[in-house]
């Protein structure tokens, strides 16, 4: 008897050993499987009617209820549109008409840049069940609806048209769009990708005035890119200002369709500015513009009169560092539909904060405050006066939904500790939440406004138990103190079955930008990657350095005119404060970052080569005279200016400090952080007879993922780099 049961003890001890067994993550079950990658469940739109949304299904557009999330019915039968009533209508995307009586199908995509692209558009009218293409004269751009749903007005070569939907007539509203010299009603490369908006068009509530951008670039320098592929490479252009040099010439006009004439909005004499935005008020004689200056440390909201040109200032803000532009305009209006004021977020008391304002640009009422920050508006109920927010509020790296009412009445909707985003009812009585943290896989789940649960739409259950084999380990949070006493965020991920006594590597992964942040309490995408590295005995970390966001502008502007001296600082401290521990091994600390990431890790393998001996720089910056002057001059005022703040923290003015194992990548199409970057940062480390590793991928832009394997091939280089180099000597 005693045997039997000794025979069990033994089987359930050597059963139990099995079951806390990991199994080894590879390369390929990270990036080529995605089992890796948990399932979402983002619900569409909300219709018009409040109780009603739509999405995509297998068949068609189908409808659901915001009160039980079930399906009610379908809006379109994808088998039901036909081209010459025999082929099946294929499209990309789709958005409905104001009324919601049209559909504007998007089909046969082309990039153009990172952000922006051309398409054929068709119009289908859910009413008569006809479907017609936009326009038969090539690829249109920004396709969009007038507010009564019968025009559609949108951009080709670089000028605006309008086509009515009674009898598909075109009509083109302006005359001198030219390649690389004059852009209509869309954006030029520098103001997408630092101002992110691509449409530079819009129409006024009634339906009578078009407000668009014009953007004269022809004093713009022009940067070229490579192709490769074919007998003979294949040569692009395009316009693309680095700092300190000049900008297109951003004018804002207005078309009327009632006269068929263009008026120009007076920005004033100076032309060397930004206008980030222009937004219409509940009011279509009233139109704001957001003018900037150069330096973008002065704010104004200009109000325009479409019909003559005239502005007054109604708004003005001043920054002895800079402002930020974000979409966090929005304006209320009376029970007679006047305006009544405007909501918007403003650093004015050292943290981003709500206020409510008049339409003079007076503060009616500060509605948030506290030694926190808010990321962004997320709603505004102007039933009941509530404004819905996204914030920092209990640390750094969470995410909180609160609203508040303009009295200031404070309601928590969704304020688990970890990551919340929402979706609101177009009536503001349902949401849709989804909400992780940085050791458990996204929840999404319907309620209503008071928080009541109607259904979960997923909970990834089926996702934990499949990854349960890898014993993820957790991913904890801290903060580490520098000498100077600044409390750096950090995140630690311990390999399994961690032992104080063993010793091993560090790995640290950054960003490190102007406002970001690597260590949020959310499941990260790259996750999967990092408990790789941990099952290979190495501690992988991130540390948000000065300059990161949300602890509060002084923390995030401290960096102004220096941008990588600070910072890199910091990396350097949390480096030692690891190579402290008793567990990690001295000479095997590396870093690896992207784009601003980047240039940091290049830093910390120069300035901070005595504390890092691994690095991995991915597109990075390299001299900051390289980037673009919109980007760079918010940060840094113009080299011009401050030409020592450029070059003193620049990684290609430091290469002879590099004495670690060292990674260069970059993609040679890359349209954002040119392959200039690398190749001068090259020619410098060769001149200083310095040994590193290099790689480039033809024809790929910022984000390397052009071609056939490439994702993966970049993925899996980096990763045996650091194998090579941190992991621990059996």
């Amino acid at each position: 008897m005693r045997k039997i049961i000794s025979l069990w003890v033994s089987l359930w001890m050597v059963l139990a050993v099995q079951a806390q067994e990991t199994t080894t993550l590879t390369i390929e079950d990270v990036f080529k499987s995605r089992k890796l990658f948990p399932k979402s469940a983002y619900i569409g739109q909300s219709l018009n009617d409040g109780i009603h949304y739509y999405k995509s299904g297998a068949d068609g557009i189908e409808k659901y209820a915001w009160a039980t999330g079930d399906k009610v019915g379908t809006i379109l039968n994808n088998n039901d549109i036909k081209i010459n009533d025999t082929t099946v209508f294929e499209y990309e995307s789709f958005e409905f008409s104001p009324e919601e009586d049209k559909l504007l199908f998007v089909t046969e995509t082309e990039d153009i840049y990172r952000h922006s692209s051309k398409s054929n558009f068709y119009i289908y009218s859910l009413t008569n069940k006809t479907l017609k293409a936009l326009s038969p004269h090539g690829k249109q751009r920004l396709a969009t609806f007038s507010p009564d749903g019968t025009k559609i007005a949108f951009v080709r070569d670089n000028n605006l048209f309008i086509t009515n939907l009674d009898d598909m007539s075109e009509k083109q509203i302006t005359n001198d769009g030219e390649y690389e010299h004059i852009i209509n009603g869309t954006t030029d490369w520098v103001y997408e990708e630092e101002f992110s908006f691509t449409q530079a068009f819009y129409w006024s509530p009634d339906g009578r005035y078009i407000a668009f951008y014009k953007f004269d670039e022809s004093k713009v320098k022009e940067f070229w890119l490579t192709y490769y592929g074919d007998l003979y490479p294949r040569h692009e252009k395009y316009k693309y200002p680095k700092a300190g040099e000049d900008n297109s010439l951003v004018t804002i006009h207005t078309y009327d369709l009632t006269t068929g004439t263009t008026q120009t909005m007076n920005t004033g004499s100076e032309t060397d500015i930004y206008i980030p935005r222009i937004k219409w008020t509940y009011e279509s004689d009233k139109l704001v513009i957001f003018w900037m200056n150069r330096l973008q440390n002065e704010l104004k909201f200009l109000q325009a009169n479409p019909a003559t040109g005239e502005t007054k200032t109604i708004y003005s803000q001043t920054n002895k560092y800079f402002i930020e532009i974000t979409d966090d305009l929005s304006f209320m209006a009376d029970k007679h539909g006047k305006n009544s004021g405007f909501l918007f977020t403003a650093e004015l008391d050292g943290f981003n904060h709500i206020y409510h304002f008049n339409m003079d640009g007076i503060i009616a009422k500060q509605l948030t405050q506290g030694n926190w920050d808010v990321e962004k508006i997320v709603g505004y109920d102007d039933k009941n006066q509530i404004v819905y927010y996204r914030t920092a509020k209990s640390a750094p790296y969470n995410r909180e939904i609160f609203g508040v009412s303009l009295k200031g009445k404070e309601y928590p909707i969704e304020v688990k500790a970890g990551w919340n985003n929402v979706q609101f009812s177009s009536n503001y009585e349902f949401y849709s939440s989804s909400w992780s943290d940085a050791n458990t896989p996204p929840v999404y789940t319907l309620k209503t406004i008071e928080g009541q649960t109607i259904k979960v739409m997923e909970d990834n259950a089926e996702f934990i138990k499949k990854m349960a084999p890898y014993h993820y380990q957790d991913k904890t949070f801290f903060d580490i103190t520098t000498t100077e006493g600044v409390k750096l965020s950090c995140w630690q991920i311990l390999p399994p079955n961690f032992d104080t006594t063993k010793k091993y590597g560090v790995l640290f992964t950054i960003y490190g930008g102007p406002g970001s942040q690597t260590v949020q309490n959310s499941w990260g995408y790259r996750d999967g990657w990092y408990q790789l590295f941990a099952q290979n005995d190495i501690i992988v970390v991130s540390v948000d350095n000065r300059g990161t966001g949300f602890k509060g502008e002084e923390f995030r502007k401290v960096t102004y005119k220096e941008l990588g001296k600070h910072e890199t600082i910091d990396q350097i401290e949390a480096a030692k404060y690891f190579e402290s521990l008793p567990y990690v091994e001295k000479g095997k600390i590396g870093i690896f970052g992207w784009s601003y990431g980047g240039f940091m890790s290049t830093l910390c393998m120069t300035k901070g080569a005595d504390h890092f001996n691994t690095g991995v720089a991915v597109a990075p910056v390299t001299n900051w005279r390289y980037y673009d002057n919109i980007y760079t001059e918010r940060y840094m005022t113009k080299p011009q200016d401050n030409a020592s703040g450029y070059d003193d923290n620049s990684p290609i003015n430091h290469v002879d400090k590099l004495k670690g194992n060292y990674l260069l990548i970059h993609g040679m199409a890359d349209d954002n952080v040119h392959p200039h970057n690398a190749y001068d940062l090259i020619t410098a480390l060769v001149a200083a007879d310095k040994e590193f590793e290099t790689m480039a991928y033809p024809n790929s832009n910022h984000g390397i993922y052009t071609g056939k394997n490439t994702s993966f091939h970049i993925y899996k280089k980096i990763t045996n780099f650091f194998l090579k180099h941190l992991k621990p000597q059996e």
